[in-house]
């Protein structure tokens, strides 16, 4: 799995976790007959995914000063994900980085910035002021 699609997976499944968690509305029953499909990931959001809540919890659950709004390496730390220079330079890869990946601070920057833009891109509520 691509380490984008963790990251993804992680906020997107604590929202859904947390949205089961809720008390449900009356919704019908899967129907017994029908075999539930195995899924690898999360099915997409009906409703778009406040990433900046699920990212405060998970900070908040770490009890750790993580300031995931402006460092990949903390994001990655409250989501209890590697936020290894490899992980990272993986991740660059993934999301087309072309600048120079010895220079970890300006990659850093870009990879926050691509992140939020490619979860907002996949059903999550991005902060206007990290997009």
């Amino acid at each position: 799995m691509s380490i984008f699609n963790t990251i993804r997976n992680a906020i997107f499944g604590k929202a859904q976790a947390a949205e089961q968690a809720a008390p449900a509305s009356a919704a019908p029953a899967p129907s017994p007959a029908a075999p539930a499909a195995p899924s690898a990931a999360p099915a997409a959001p009906a409703s778009p995914v406040d990433v900046a809540a699920v990212m405060e919890k998970a900070v908040a659950a770490k009890g750790q000063k993580l300031n995931w709004r402006t460092s990949i390496v903390d994001m990655m730390k409250a989501l209890d994900l590697d936020s290894s220079l490899t992980a990272r330079k993986e991740l660059a890869d993934e999301l087309g980085y072309t600048g120079d990946k010895s220079d970890s601070a300006t990659m850093n920057i870009w990879l926050h910035k691509a992140l939020m833009k490619k979860l907002a891109e996949n059903g999550g509520k991005v902060p206007a002021d990290l997009q």
